[in-house]
């Protein structure tokens, strides 16, 4: 059901005439005409009765007057708002996890610039934790990061989730003995490992996982850069736990191999959302991050831009 379509509807039924509505709109009556009956078509009901003494709404057309007066007021309204909101943006500052950022940096600038072309963006690559001080502090309009279910300042909705594995350069697998699959946690233990920053989600999820182990518990070498993680990993340093996306490239290269572990060594998926501050009423961060859902989904569409 276009809201257009709608909108029409609701002119001929104010002005009880296609010939008014048309001049109204800007139209053809054709065009309105036409207009009417796609939404007639789309309801399944006749809303106009039309004779010599007029245009008259049928009882399905009173019924549906005052829905469509209300969802073309909120539509009016949402567009008043937006252009506000635009006019308003200037710039609009956005919080990137950096993990997301060596995926997704580039089509999503693509497609916000393409779709908000007098906004200007500056986007902030960070680890996740710090992001949400940011937006927090109000230095960020937007994040996309790891999911925090804990925030209280920040509204969010479902970005995207990616598999986690196990990951070693080839020297290393072999200067380890690490060929025999599947690893058990002793056997990961022996390893050094490689993890993103002190008290992020990967670093608590390593933690706990070698907290039983206790004096053999390895020790996290932590690295703030997802770029250099991978690095010191393809270097032979140690063992990481990286999204699979990331990993792909390295392992099409011959770079990087994969560690398969045994069921006691059950590995999350790591979730990411878009979020901005619960105080904030725009509805621009919400289109921003809908764009970026769209790209993640269907990244064709960022070439398309």
């Amino acid at each position: 059901m276009r809201i257009r379509n709608l909108e029409t509807f609701v002119k001929v039924a104010e002005l009880e005439s296609f010939h008014a509505a048309a001049k109204v709109l800007k139209a053809t009556q054709p065009t309105v005409s036409s207009r009417v009956a796609a939404l007639e078509a789309d309801l399944g009901v006749s809303l106009f009765r039309r004779d010599q003494g007029g245009t008259t709404l049928t009882s399905r057309g009173r019924q549906l007057l005052p829905y469509a007066q209300r969802l073309v007021g909120i539509n009016a309204e949402m567009k008043a708002q937006l252009k506000q909101d635009l006019n308003e943006a200037g710039n609009v500052r956005i919080g990137i996890a950096d993990t997301l950022a060596q995926l997704w940096v580039g089509p999503l600038l693509k497609t916000w610039r393409s779709e908000f072309p007098h906004v200007e963006f500056e986007v902030v690559i960070d680890i996740s934790d710090n992001l949400l001080q940011q937006i927090s502090r109000h230095e960020l309009d937007m994040v996309l990061m790891v999911v925090h279910p804990e925030s209280d300042v920040l509204l969010s909705e479902h970005l995207c989730s990616y598999p986690q594995v196990w990951m070693a350069s080839n020297e290393y697998v072999q200067e380890k003995n690490l060929a025999s699959e599947p690893l058990n946690l002793w056997q990961l233990s022996r390893c050094s490992v490689l993890s993103f920053p002190r008290n992020t989600q990967p670093w608590h999820y390593l933690d706990n996982l070698f907290s039983i182990m206790a004096e053999d518990r390895p020790m996290l070498h932590t690295c703030s850069s997802v770029n250099h993680l991978m690095n010191l990993t393809e270097q032979g340093l140690g063992i990481s736990l990286l999204p699979e996306p990331l990993a792909a490239p390295l392992l099409e290269q011959n770079k990087l191999t994969i560690l398969h572990t045994s069921d006691e060594v059950s590995v999350p998926n790591i979730d990411f959302c878009c979020g901005w501050r619960v105080d904030d009423e725009r509805l621009l961060p919400k289109l921003l991050a809908a764009a970026a859902r769209k790209v993640i989904e269907q990244p064709e569409l960022a070439f398309e831009a």
